[in-house]
C-alpha cells in the first residue's frame, strides 16, 4: 500500500492545555460529519484496497467510517506502545531461535531460517511470549531435534533479554534516567487527556504480569490504570481478548465505547471484532520519531482505524476521537 502526500491545508494544530473537564459530547458520529464540524478537508486518495485521509501529516485515518464519541474505556498494550524499556527485544529473540534451529543439523541456509523465525515471531507479537516458544519447539521437532519445554526456551530468552535491558532498569531505579526517557513520546499527555475525559484505562500485555507491573511503576504510569493485566503461568487462562471482553462485561458497556491503543495486531484485531476503535501505534522504537512502515502495514491488515507514530499530537488526536468542536 502506498502513501502519497495530500494536497491542501491540514487543520491547525490545537496548542495549549487540554481542558481538564469532559466536554460532554457523547453522541457517536462518523468521520464525514466530524470533518464538516472541524473544517477538515476531505482529500481522499486511493490505496491498493481502501481509501484513507490524513488528519495531520502524522495522523492517518484508515477507516473513513470511524465512529467516535465519549469512550468510557481504553485498553493499552505496553511494550512498544507506551514503554520502550524492552526496545530491541526482537534482536534478542530472533538470533536465539535461529541458533537453536541451526543446531538441529538442518541443511537449510541460515538466512532462510532467519526469515522463517522473523515471520512467526512477528506474527505472534502481542500474544504471550510462551506462544513464540511453543512455535520454536515445534520447528525444532520438525527438523528432527529434541525440543526443550517451551517454558525453558522462554526463560532462556528472558535471561538474554535481561542482559540487554538491565542497565535501563537500574538507571530508572536509581533516578539516573528519568521515566520520560523510556516512554513513547507523548505518553503522559495522552494518558492525562483520557483521564480528564473520564475514561477508565487498562493495561493488557503479553509480557509476564510481574514484569509489566514493575516496569509500569518505574515509568510512573501505574496511577493512570484502573487495571493491569499481563501474561500468567497458566497461559491458557489469559489473552488480550479475554481481558477486553471482561472489561466490557463487568462494566456493562458495548464495544462502541471502547478504544484500544497498540502496536501489535492482536489487540487491534480483538477490538475491531468487538466493535471498538483501534488506534495503531506504528512507533519506530529505536529512533522514536516517524512511522515504522512494517508496523503500519501489519496494523492496517489488523483493521486499525487510525495510524499514528507516537502521541506527540495528542492535542489534535484526542479531541478528534472524542467528537469535540
Amino acid at each position: 500500500m502506498k502513501r502519497e502526500a495530500l494536497d491542501g491545508t491540514f487543520p491547525p494544530l490545537l496548542r495549549g492545555t487540554i481542558s481538564p473537564k469532559p466536554l460532554g459530547y457523547k453522541a457517536l458520529t462518523t468521520l464525514p460529519e466530524m470533518d464538516r464540524r472541524l473544517g477538515v478537508p476531505r482529500r481522499i486518495r486511493d490505496t491498493e484496497d481502501m481509501m484513507t485521509t490524513q488528519l495531520t501529516p502524522n495522523i492517518e485515518i484508515v477507516n473513513p467510517d470511524l465512529r467516535r464519541g465519549h469512550f468510557k474505556h481504553a485498553v493499552f498494550d505496553f511494550d512498544g506502545t507506551l514503554s520502550l524499556i524492552r526496545e530491541g527485544w526482537q534482536d534478542v529473540m530472533i538470533p536465539m531461535m535461529v541458533e537453536i534451529l541451526m543446531a538441529t543439523g538442518t541443511d537449510e541456509p541460515e538466512q532462510e531460517i532467519h526469515d522463517l523465525v522473523k515471520l512467526f515471531v512477528t506474527d505472534l507479537t502481542g500474544k504471550q511470549t510462551i506462544y513464540q516458544m511453543i512455535r520454536l519447539a515445534e520447528e525444532v521437532e520438525k527438523r528432527g531435534g529434541t525440543p526443550k519445554e517451551a517454558v525453558d526456551y522462554k526463560w532462556q530468552y528472558l535471561d538474554l533479554l535481561n542482559d540487554r535491558i538491565k542497565e535501563r532498569l537500574e538507571d530508572l531505579k536509581s533516578g539516573k534516567i528519568q521515566p520520560i526517557e523510556w516512554v513513547v513520546p507523548g505518553t503522559y499527555d495522552l494518558l492525562d487527556a483520557l483521564k480528564e475525559r473520564g475514561t477508565r484505562i487498562y493495561l493488557a500485555s503479553g509480557t509476564d504480569e510481574k514484569f509489566v507491573i514493575e516496569e509500569s511503576e518505574l515509568l510512573k504510569t501505574t496511577p493512570y490504570f484502573d487495571g493491569i493485566y499481563g501474561a500468567q503461568d497458566d497461559y491458557k487462562k489469559f489473552s488480550k481478548k479475554i481481558v477486553i471482553e471482561r472489561i466490557l462485561r463487568e462494566n456493562n458497556v458495548s464495544g462502541e465505547e471502547l478504544i484500544t491503543f497498540g502496536d501489535g495486531y492482536v489487540e487491534i484485531e480483538n477490538t475491531h471484532d468487538l466493535g471498538g476503535v483501534g488506534i495503531g501505534v506504528a512507533t519506530d522504537e529505536k529512533n522514536r520519531v516517524g512511522i515504522d512502515e512494517w508496523k503500519r502495514s501489519r496494523l492496517i491488515k489488523a483493521r486499525a482505524d487510525v495510524i499514528i507514530p507516537e502521541f506527540r499530537e495528542t492535542s489534535v488526536l484526542v479531541p478528534y476521537l472524542y467528537g469535540e468542536k
